[in-house]
């Protein structure tokens, strides 16, 4: 890269040709964001109480698959932050994916509205502002809301995420490893979650209780606590978040016609009283992506940006091993073009092995009511990196569209740190009309293939003809000989004539087992996509 002074750019000169009307500490500030490459426009610099619009705060477009930290309190403008780095990305053909906790990102696919509040900020940031809508995909857990339904094998999802959702201890989370393991290998497809209510089950009866012992480690108490567990679980109604066909993860990765990225928004406000089930469905989406992209190395700009919501509900209550594949995938998924923006209240929801893959940071107003507060507010001060800011002070003095940032610059090194005043994003702030929401739906081209839940012959469907089989002579007519002799129930409704001739498998075959990769989840060679 050559030196700052020959960069060809246009920002490096225009802060150099108003170094006079600039502070020092200021012009140090503003020269740490000339980059010369493609760059997302953040804001304009913050400095003495003033706003300066010739120093213009960026983020270089090839380090946002670096990750990043969008924090502050509730209403300091985190959600604004979010749409007006996805409309940027999109821009710049990146697709991204934005989880809708609240359910008012779903305006990203229409123009704003300007008034006098945006054209004051266009004003104070020397924002171009204008009213653009970005192409947009809509989706929603299980159909639950309004969106193209996002739905997950049990296969797939794997043990360890479904042991979060079922917050299982540790003992119970290997045991239910161990269940998968047992069903990977013989065959029987966990589809959704009566099937795998249909494995333990039948572990836990007197005809498959035998079968225990071929596992190992697994007792029959725990068993049936995992069998409690999963029939409160669909008592709940989360049934409908599993099953096929599952989504394709790839679909997140699409450009619209004209170059832009398309941005999904996962509505998660029908669901927004099942935050283990919603914030283990986010982290299912990122392992899968992990499993089946390519590796990239550096790249000019990311494959995907994908904004975690809510992000402290993925750390409440995590296993030791649920926590050390979180911040496994982070640390590896860069290499694939991916970023990954964790959005939260404060730096400390965070576990402190993942914050530090986090290089682009933006952290919104802080509150500090209590002592509480007052430690969180002292623990993200010793997250950036020093400054000439009392960072105490301005962190309590943002005003809502404010943030103190700090991002990777496009040799690798932090910024400096700069209190900013965000532009604002051009789609609508607010929720789409319903009309045209479920317009937006129902006319993708994916609404064909994932609005209709499909439910075919799997581990379900074979035990219970399985346990139709009136005494052993019946089921040893069942299981005709095939070489080999079987030595115990499950094994011979396995190997039964009826179920080898109906069995449709998920990419598996009788006796060779799922591959499986971080949280458990079973990799896409292992399983058809439909």
């Amino acid at each position: 890269m050559p030196d700052r002074e020959t960069m060809p750019s246009a920002p490096a000169p225009e802060v150099s040709a108003r170094a006079a009307a600039l502070p020092q500490d200021a012009l140090r500030i503003a020269s740490g964001y000339a980059f010369s490459g493609p760059a997302l426009q953040l804001g304009a610099l913050l400095w003495d109480g003033q706003c300066l619009p010739d120093a213009q705060i960026r983020v270089p477009l090839a380090m946002l698959n670096r990750h990043g930290l969008v924090a502050g309190a509730t209403g300091t403008g985190k959600t604004k932050t979010l749409q007006l780095i996805a409309e940027q990305l999109s821009t710049q053909g990146v697709p991204v994916f934005l989880a809708d906790i609240k359910g008012d990102l779903s305006g990203i696919a229409a123009p704003g509205r300007q008034d006098t509040r945006i054209e004051g900020r266009a004003a104070d940031v020397h924002q171009n502002w204008t009213g653009t809508g970005f192409p947009a995909e809509y989706y929603a857990l299980g159909g639950i809301g309004r969106g193209i339904p996002v739905r997950a094998t049990v296969t797939g999802f794997g043990p360890v995420l479904l042991s979060k959702v079922l917050r299982l201890n540790r003992t119970q989370e290997q045991s239910l490893a161990l269940i998968f393991h047992y069903a990977d290998s013989k065959g029987l497809e966990l589809i959704d979650l009566k099937d795998l209510r249909a494995v333990v089950t039948f572990l836990t009866s007197d005809e498959g209780r035998p079968e225990l012992k071929t596992i190992g480690g697994l007792s029959a108490a725990t068993a049936g606590v995992i069998l409690r567990s999963l029939t409160a679980f669909e008592a709940q109604g989360a049934s409908g978040f599993f099953g096929e066909p599952e989504f394709d993860t790839s679909e997140l990765l699409r450009t619209a016609e004209d170059g832009r990225g398309v941005v999904s928004v996962l509505e998660l406000s029908a669901v927004q009283d099942r935050p283990q089930l919603f914030s283990t469905f986010l982290m299912w989406l990122l392992a899968d992506l992990f499993h089946d992209l390519p590796e990239l190395g550096d790249v000019d700009k990311p494959r995907l940006v994908f904004f975690l919501d809510e992000a402290h509900l993925l750390f409440d209550d995590a296993s030791e091993a649920f926590l050390e594949s979180i911040t496994q995938t982070v640390r590896l998924i860069r290499s694939k073009g991916v970023g990954v923006f964790f959005v939260t209240q404060t730096p400390k929801d965070v576990p402190a092995d993942v914050l530090a893959q986090l290089g682009n940071r933006v952290q919104h107003a802080v509150r500090a009511f209590t002592p509480d507060d007052q430690k969180a507010l002292n623990a993200t001060v010793k997250t950036f990196p020093k400054s000439p800011y009392d960072l105490e002070e301005v962190l309590t003095d943002l005003g809502t569209g404010e943030a103190v940032v700090t991002v990777l610059s496009e040799k690798g090194a932090p910024t400096p740190v700069a209190a900013t005043r965000l532009r604002a994003p051009e789609s609508l702030m607010g929720p789409l009309g319903q009309d045209a929401l479920e317009r937006a739906v129902t006319e993708s081209a994916l609404y064909e293939r994932y609005a209709q839940a499909v439910d075919r012959e799997s581990a379900y469907e074979r035990l219970e003809r399985g346990r139709g089989a009136k005494g052993p002579d019946e089921m040893r007519e069942a299981a005709a000989p095939r070489g080999e002799e079987r030595t115990s129930a499950v094994e011979q409704v396995v190997g039964s004539g009826v179920f080898q001739s109906l069995a449709r498998s998920v990419g598996t075959q009788i006796g060779r087992e799922i591959t499986r990769s971080l949280f458990g989840t079973a990799r896409r060679s292992g399983r058809r996509r439909r």
